[in-house]
Formats: structure tokens, C-alpha cells, sequence
């Protein structure tokens, strides 16, 4: 497959999670299964029945083959409570039960995902069409066609709101077209953007030539795609 076109085509979208439609693949990134709990917010959502109904959503309306989790399904570094490992396998049984195959790859909170997660962990996971899904803690030394990743959570402030976004470099890590997701939990601290030159992020060489897309929160499923944002500096409050 072609990489996409640098201006006019990033992935679908929808909520949180890119579709990626040449290889029928659903991608979400950083669920950070026992956020809630850590942000004592869980009287105010219930985190895992927020977290299942937004993906039966996303795996509604794109019918994918394969959905990766591409990292950080886990939020707490040590051993998962009972609660988060109800959580983790609620969400592969309820991919498996749509009669789609659940695919799980490692991020930097999930040094214990092999103990609750039902099935093989994976580092990365490469895709029929040569993309590579990480979750973009470190550089991936495999090369490939296009790279989709998590781990920044990024977001953008745009008429004094915050709002989560994808990030999209048609030429970013090695040259290649690279999609940044944002965190797929509602509960993450989302990372500002337009108030950073540059992040430390192997795969995002420079924040100004990712266009974000960015989600929104009023029940559009897809996202609103911005130029780059060296283009939208100077119309963002910083």
C-alpha cells in the first residue's frame, strides 16, 4: 500500500481510536486501566463501562478484523488490582465476542500485562500492509512503511478549550508517515501541545509539522483535521 497522502489523508477516525481500512484494523492507544481509581474520580464514571461502551462504538462503526491495544493498557507500574484486571480482560472478551481479534502490544506502564492480559504481549505489531503499531515510549528498531503510536496523549487548546487530538507527520520517525493517538482514557493528563517547541518522543521529530486532529467531545465521531502547527501557533493562546 502507498504511504497516505502527506496533506489530505490521515486515517479514519473515530472517538479516540484510527481505523486503519487496507488491513481492517482498529487502533487504541493508553486505556490506563485504574486511572480513575488513581484520580479517585470512579463516582463520576464508571471506568470500565465508559471504556467498553466507546469501544463497541469505535468497533461498531468500523468493523474491523483485529483491534491492537497499542500500549498502556495498564495505569499503576506494579501488580494490577483485581478491579483493573476485571477491566483489562472485560475489554479482549468483549473484542473476542464481536468476532474480532483482540492484539495486545507492551507501553512503559505495563511491565505486568502478560499476568492478566489473556494472550500473547507483544512489542510491536506489524500489520499486512507494513505499518508498524508501537506504543512509542522508544524507538522501534524494526523499519516500516508507516508507524502508529500512543504514549503522548496529546492535546491542543483552541478557543480557551482543551481538547484531546491525533498527531500526523507525513514524514515523521525515519521519514515515514506517523499517526499519534490520543489517550484513549478519559481520565489521562493530556500533554498541550501548542505550549511545547519540541517533546521527547522518538517518534515525533518536531511538533510543528504534526497536524492535529482533533477529537470532538460534542458526538462527531471523526476528527477535525488543523494544518501543521507551525501554521497555528500564532492563532493559539500559549
Amino acid at each position: 500500500m502507498s504511504p497516505p497522502n502527506p496533506v489530505s489523508d490521515p486515517e479514519p477516525t473515530h472517538d479516540r481510536a484510527a481505523y486503519l481500512p487496507a488491513t481492517g484494523t482498529l487502533v487504541v492507544a493508553d486505556v490506563h486501566a485504574g486511572r480513575a481509581a488513581a484520580a479517585n474520580a470512579g463516582i463520576l464514571l464508571d471506568e470500565r463501562r465508559d471504556l467498553l461502551d466507546r469501544l463497541a462504538a469505535a468497533t461498531s462503526a468500523t468493523a474491523p478484523e483485529t483491534v491492537v491495544f497499542a500500549g498502556d493498557l495498564l495505569h499503576r507500574f506494579g501488580t494490577p488490582s483485581d478491579r483493573t484486571t476485571g477491566t483489562i480482560r472485560a475489554l479482549a472478551g468483549a473484542v473476542r465476542a464481536a468476532g474480532v481479534q483482540p492484539v495486545a502490544v507492551a507501553g512503559n506502564h505495563d511491565g505486568r500485562l502478560d499476568a492478566v492480559w489473556p494472550g500473547p504481549v507483544h512489542d510491536t505489531y506489524r500489520l499486512d500492509d507494513d505499518t508498524l503499531v508501537c506504543h512509542g515510549h522508544e524507538a522501534p528498531e524494526a523499519d516500516a512503511k508507516r508507524y502508529v503510536c500512543g504514549h503522548l496523549h496529546p492535546a491542543i487548546e483552541i478557543e480557551g478549550r482543551k481538547r484531546d487530538c491525533f498527531l500526523y507527520d507525513p514524514t515523521g520517525y525515519h521519514d515515514r508517515p506517523t499517526l499519534v493517538l490520543p489517550a484513549f482514557s478519559r481520565f489521562a493528563a493530556g500533554l498541550r501541545i501548542e505550549r511545547r517547541e519540541c517533546i521527547d518522543a522518538p517518534l515525533v521529530p518536531t511538533l510543528d509539522d504534526c497536524r492535529p486532529g482533533v477529537v470532538d467531545r460534542d458526538g462527531v465521531s471523526e476528527a477535525l483535521w488543523f494544518p501543521p502547527l507551525a501554521d497555528l501557533r500564532s492563532y493559539l493562546r500559549r
